[in-house]
């Protein structure tokens, strides 16, 4: 069977860098090295501004799985230049099962999805309730990067300490959130240390995110490093 994006895959193959793909391939350990071309950033986007004019565009974006990492996120590229908040969100629920890495999953940020907050806080909902990892580190994502400022509310951190996850990339997650959320909303997030309501191995794991970021005061450092669980034998 032809294949109708064989020229779009030997445009990505003529943008290899050896180099990167070795040094990216480290940085990905759940992909198959087989899958990823090497193909830089920068020159992935430039080539989605121009794909994005291609007639196989829609096609390509029901093609999947696909083979390559670099066509997970170049179809990444193509969902964030949707300016529908409805065909965004479709077009995520298609894809976000079939991501298999934190780094495809947390380049995306469709910009479209701020445009309605109530609405994407009850899309939210649903990706961190989901069976697909990336989906629910999506929806993490999604609720770290926009209900952490002027839309925020309690609520929000309950609904990231819902997650209970061994894996890995979603317990990173979740620590991620809550180091972040430390540092905007500090006063709200304290009782989720000083309670233990983490488990442990996230509470750790965030404390230590906190006492690396450099927009937490030293004092309120000080005073989360005392809250570190230690390990028992």
């Amino acid at each position: 069977m032809n294949d109708p994006f064989l020229d779009m895959k030997e445009q990505l193959f003529a943008m290899q860098d050896p180099g990167y793909k070795a040094f990216h391939e480290k940085l990905i350990p759940t992909v198959d090295p087989s899958r990823v071309i090497g193909v830089r950033t920068p020159a992935l986007r430039k080539f989605a501004r121009e794909f994005a004019k291609d007639p196989r565009k829609d096609a390509f974006l029901k093609d999947l799985p696909h083979t390559y990492h670099e066509e997970d996120n170049l179809h990444g590229f193509l969902i964030e230049k949707i300016r529908d908040f409805d065909s965004v969100t479709e077009a995520l629920d298609r894809f976000l099962p079939y991501v298999d890495n934190w780094a495809t999953c947390d380049m995306l940020s469709p910009k479209i999805l701020k445009t309605d907050l109530p609405r994407l806080y009850e899309k939210i909902l649903e990706w961190i309730r989901s069976e697909h990892v990336y989906m629910v580190r999506f929806g993490l994502k999604m609720l770290m990067d926009h209900f952490l400022d002027d839309a925020f509310s309690p609520e929000t951190l309950a609904a990231a300490a819902s997650v209970h996850s061994e894996e890995y990339y979603l317990k990173m997650m979740v620590a991620w959130y809550f180091s972040t959320a430390l540092a905007k909303q500090y006063e709200a997030t304290l009782p989720y240390i000083t309670e233990n309501r983490l488990e442990p191995w996230v509470h750790n794991k965030t404390i230590q995110k906190a006492v690396e970021s450099y927009r937490i005061r030293p004092e309120q450092k000080e005073f989360l490093k005392t809250f570190r669980i230690r390990k028992t034998r």
